[in-house]
């Protein structure tokens, strides 16, 4: 992205997070175990991620906090609401993906 101001860059790259993130709220169809399986990452590596990204400023954002923050709600009230028990051929792709290093 030449002739973009770093500034700038970090708030087009902020909206793009919030973007994805909105995008996964209103996907509560799509499984974290199919995004793990086809992208390998889901929303509870955003969330993951958010979180080391305040530790490594030092801020306090617990792993409650930074989950409810992607989830839109309480992880606990997401996955009643919205989770589905993974069928075997999703978990044996996982596991299939999880052994490759992944």
């Amino acid at each position: 992205m030449t002739g973009i101001d770093p500034a700038t860059q970090t708030e087009l790259e902020a909206a793009v997070f919030r973007r994805l993130v909105s995008h996964l709220r209103n996907r509560t169809d799509v499984q974290n175990i199919d995004l793990m399986n086809l992208a390998g990452f889901c929303r509870n590596c955003l969330s993951n991620w958010l979180k080391d990204a305040a530790d490594e400023r030092g801020l306090d954002l617990s792993k409650d906090q930074s989950r409810e923050h992607v989830y839109g709600m309480p992880y606990e009230e997401w996955k009643q609401k919205h989770q589905t028990d993974a069928s075997p051929e999703q978990q044996a792709r996982f596991s299939s993906s999880q052994a490759g290093g992944h």
